[in-house]
């Protein structure tokens, strides 16, 4: 009698424990789960997992942005700068760094997936698991939340490019360029050409605004951009060269494309330079990825007010796209703040994923 009533107070104090600190934080305990970094590599792609001392059972998945091919990297990887907001309230944060750069979406989508299974089988299953993921790395969450459905809890996209990349690289890489290049003619090479070069400093390019200003008022009117800003257009032509290479060609076909807003509408279009897309890379382009709008998650998304990377006409479209699709009670969209790509304080991402865990009903955290 006195074994079997110890048994039921033994049972008592488990689950009065496990109401105080989270069944996931005692499945982990039971792991033996050790706080700090752990680091390694899966299948090529390094990764990071920073657990607290005060671990509140649940997991954040944290995507990054884009990372030109040959970037530095760290050993161990290097937590990106938002890490710490979601530690120092108890959550787990696990990170990739893929295993390659530039466009990987591809590989970020599945390598970020490849850690989350890992950090399963090596420490505990989560509570509850979300996905925050800025700039590219908010395609890469869109993308995520999209096909790996009842997996995430929540996502949270800050000054996201949520765009599916066919219509990204349209109209945000292709069409600016084209359109510098008609406006000002003899500083960009052949686009698709195999032998130009892999970089054109913004310097190049600052220089010809500099010696055009009318034509650089057009393309700042046009492109949501200002004289300081501009120059980014260095930017999109190294992810354009980039996305050649790994695409195998020109992933872009501009040769019914009707361009308005550049002065002589009609006279523009018969100067723009016309791409002959290559169907491999087009195809290529459309798999990795392309978006539908088709959660199941509630999401959160936030840009800044003036973002030269990321301009306010694309916006809206992902926010269109769930809505489109019915999902648009899953959706908040954030009022836009501060100036500059991704130029939120700590208070404001904290905010932010803080309104997604009230979206999802998920109290105590």
């Amino acid at each position: 009698m006195q074994r079997s009533l110890r048994k039921v107070r033994l049972i008592y104090v488990w689950l009065m424990l496990a109401a105080c600190i989270g069944i996931g934080s005692l499945s982990a305990l039971a792991a033996g789960l050790e706080p700090g970094a752990h680091a390694g590599t899966l299948q090529g792609a390094p990764y990071r997992i920073d657990i607290p001392a005060n671990w509140n059972g649940d997991l954040v998945m944290l995507m990054h942005g884009y990372q030109p091919v040959g970037a530095p990297k760290t050993t161990p990887m290097r937590a990106a700068e938002a890490t710490p907001i979601f530690l120092k309230q108890g959550y787990a944060v696990a990170q990739s760094e893929y295993a390659s750069q530039g466009w990987a979406v591809g590989d970020a989508v599945v390598d970020n997936e490849r850690l989350r299974r890992h950090f399963i089988r090596a420490f505990a299953r989560p509570a509850h698991t979300w996905i925050y993921g800025f700039s590219l790395g908010g395609l890469e969450t869109a993308a995520s939340i999209e096909r790996y459905q009842h997996v995430y809890t929540g996502a949270l996209v800050m000054c996201g490019v949520t765009v599916s990349t066919p219509d990204l690289l349209s109209r945000a890489v292709v069409t600016p360029l084209v359109a510098f290049d008609a406006l000002i003619p003899g500083i960009l090479p052949d686009l698709a050409a195999p032998d130009s070069p892999p970089f054109i400093p913004p310097a190049v390019f600052a220089k010809a605004l500099q010696a055009h200003p009318k034509q650089a008022s057009l393309l700042e009117k046009r492109l949501q951009e200002t004289p300081e800003t501009l120059p980014s257009l260095a930017l999109d032509y190294m992810v354009l060269r980039e996305l050649e290479q790994r695409a195998g060609g020109m992933p872009v076909d501009n040769r019914k494309t009707i361009y308005h807003g550049f002065g002589d509408d009609a006279a523009f279009n018969r100067q723009v330079h016309r791409y002959a897309g290559s169907p491999a890379a087009m195809a290529y382009a459309q798999r990795n990825v392309t978006l539908t709008g088709r959660i199941d998650a509630p999401l959160v998304m936030q840009w800044n007010a003036f973002d030269q990377t990321i301009p306010s006409r694309f916006h809206p479209i992902y926010p269109d796209q769930v809505r489109a699709a019915g999902n648009g009670k899953l959706l908040t969209v954030l009022a836009p703040t501060g100036d500059g790509h991704c130029n939120f304080t700590d208070a404001q991402i904290s905010a932010a994923f803080e309104t997604l865990v009230h979206r999802a009903g998920i109290e105590g955290h």
